[in-house]
C-alpha cells in the first residue's frame, strides 16, 4: 500500500471520530434579524411583538402576524414609539402601586 493512501485512511478514521461542534459559524452568529424594516403594517393584523438588541445590529423590532408570518417593523414608527411610551409608563404605574403596597 502507498503511504500517502495509508496517511489519508488514517487521517480520514481520526477525522470522522470527532464529535461535531454544535457552534455556529461567526458570520451566522454576528447577523442581524431585521435586513430591511416596514414603515406601515396594520396594527390589527399583529398577533406579538419581539424586541431584539443584539451588539452588533440596531434595535429590531420583529411583529408577529395574525397569518404567522414574521416582519421587521421600524422602530422610529410613530406609533410603535407611543405603544413603548404607553408600555414603558404602564410599568412605572404598577411598580409604584406594589411599592406603596408594601
Amino acid at each position: 500500500m502507498d503511504v500517502k493512501l495509508l496517511a489519508l485512511m488514517a487521517l480520514l478514521a481520526v477525522a470522522t471520530r470527532i464529535p461535531a461542534s454544535n457552534a455556529k459559524p461567526i458570520s451566522l452568529v454576528e447577523r442581524c434579524w431585521c435586513r430591511s424594516t416596514l414603515n406601515t403594517v396594520p396594527q390589527r393584523s399583529i398577533k406579538e411583538l419581539k424586541f431584539l438588541h443584539t451588539p452588533n445590529c440596531p434595535f429590531q423590532v420583529i411583529a408577529k402576524l395574525k397569518n404567522n408570518r414574521e416582519v421587521c417593523i421600524n422602530p422610529e414608527t410613530k406609533w410603535l414609539q407611543q405603544y413603548l411610551k404607553n408600555a414603558i409608563n404602564k410599568v412605572k404605574k404598577s411598580r409604584r402601586r406594589s411599592t406603596k403596597k408594601d
